[in-house]
């Protein structure tokens, strides 16, 4: 069961998703929402608070993606800064950090039991 986020959390989210947290500082925010300071970096620290602001920072970024894309290239080149585009691509879902390819040829079990059987007994001839 996820974890609900109450109103305050909430109105704290929509502020921290904010390019430069809205202009504010931390302490802001706090004052703003009606919580401490204190309370505010404990939020930060919770998983399902992270998870919202996430997907509140990707969601305010998605309308953004294809002037920045256009530019990629132009950044890349110039500043030499591929990271930008890896860190972008991987915000939105659009990179895995993993590829694995099977090169094998696919064989049946008994094609493949055969060719063992017969390794075998060319390593016995030798």
């Amino acid at each position: 069961m996820t974890k609900r986020l109450n109103d305050r959390q909430l109105a704290a989210i929509a502020l921290l998703a904010q390019p430069k947290r809205a202009g504010l500082t931390y302490d802001q925010v706090a004052e703003r929402v009606g919580v401490s300071r204190q309370a505010l970096y404990d939020w930060r620290k919770d998983d399902a608070f992270n998870a919202v602001l996430k997907r509140e920072i990707v969601a305010n970024t998605i309308d953004d993606l294809p002037d920045i894309m256009a530019s990629f290239k132009e950044h890349i080149v110039r500043d030499g800064n591929a990271a930008l585009a890896r860190v972008l691509f991987q915000a939105h879902g659009m990179l895995t950090d993993k590829l694995e390819i099977d090169n094998k040829p696919q064989q049946s079990g008994d094609d493949h039991i055969a060719d063992m059987k017969a390794r075998i007994e060319q390593m016995r001839g030798q």
